[in-house]
């Protein structure tokens, strides 16, 4: 196992339990005592957790933990949510995707449909998205501009409006830190907040992609309400009663 791969699974018992010692976290990793004290430290120096005696805390669940710490989790409920949000782009589109584990996924998926491999266009401020689309040779990539922001990878700022305001979008593709029928979208960061609602106010749709866990809460800055938004696409473990409130609120629900 690799260290981040450790990384990922300490975080994600963490985000279980809240709370985690070291021979709980060397049993469940099977790695040395030694090996996981030096993980501890290690992400406590980068406010990915707390470090108490004997162990851990997980930080705030507010805190946006970074990409790469993320991408192992609700892992087959996002390439179910890809594969199903894929259907809504065709040939030749102009596809917005903004940060996120999701997207990313999404972005991937699209890369590799046959249906697109005559071509299609993503206007983009994630970078490691553009990264990693760059080699495909049939995907232009459009990338904003904007100050990188270490936490999720995407480009903030006003620097992005030059961009998106002289573009069009077929469909735009959300990926979101919360979704509530009152507050709408939302997001941890009131910069990711500002450039996503630039960019969906250039797509003729708006499709949110989300797992389940991310309905029904609010997080700190509103990226758009929700009427703005034509379709969520989420999993399979989404509740009938909040499906039947966004479909009474006019937004689409497809449980992948």
């Amino acid at each position: 196992m690799s260290r981040y791969d450790r990384w990922n699974a300490i975080l994600e018992l963490l985000s279980q339990e809240g709370r985690l010692s070291v021979e709980e976290a060397s049993q469940a990793l099977d790695v040395s005592t030694a090996t996981i004290r030096r993980d501890f430290d290690q992400l406590a120096q980068q406010q990915m957790l707390m470090r108490t005696r004997g162990g851990a805390v997980a930080q705030s669940v507010s805190y946006d933990l970074p990409l790469r710490y993320k991408t192992a989790r609700h892992a087959g409920e996002k390439q179910r949510i890809a594969a199903a949000a894929a259907e809504f782009v065709t040939p030749g589109g102009v596809v917005g995707l903004n940060g996120g584990t999701t997207t990313s996924e999404l972005a991937r998926t699209l890369a590799t449909a046959p249906a697109l491999e005559n071509g299609f266009t993503i206007v983009t401020n994630a970078l490691n998205i553009a990264a990693e689309l760059t080699v495909r040779q049939h995907v232009k990539i459009v990338v904003t501009g904007g100050v990188a922001r270490q936490q999720s990878y995407e480009l903030i700022g006003p620097l992005a409006t030059g961009v998106l305001e002289q573009v069009t979008l077929d469909v735009a593709f959300l990926g979101v830190d919360a979704l509530d029928i009152e507050l709408g979208a939302s997001a941890h960061h009131e910069g990711e907040a500002s450039v996503n609602n630039l960019l969906i106010s250039r797509a003729a749709q708006v499709v949110v992609v989300a797992d389940s866990s991310k309905v029904g809460k609010r997080a700190f800055s509103r990226i758009c309400p929700i009427g703005q938004i034509d379709t969520l696409v989420t999993d399979a473990q989404l509740s009938d009663d909040l499906a039947g409130e966004l479909t009474d609120a006019g937004v689409k629900v497809v449980r992948a």
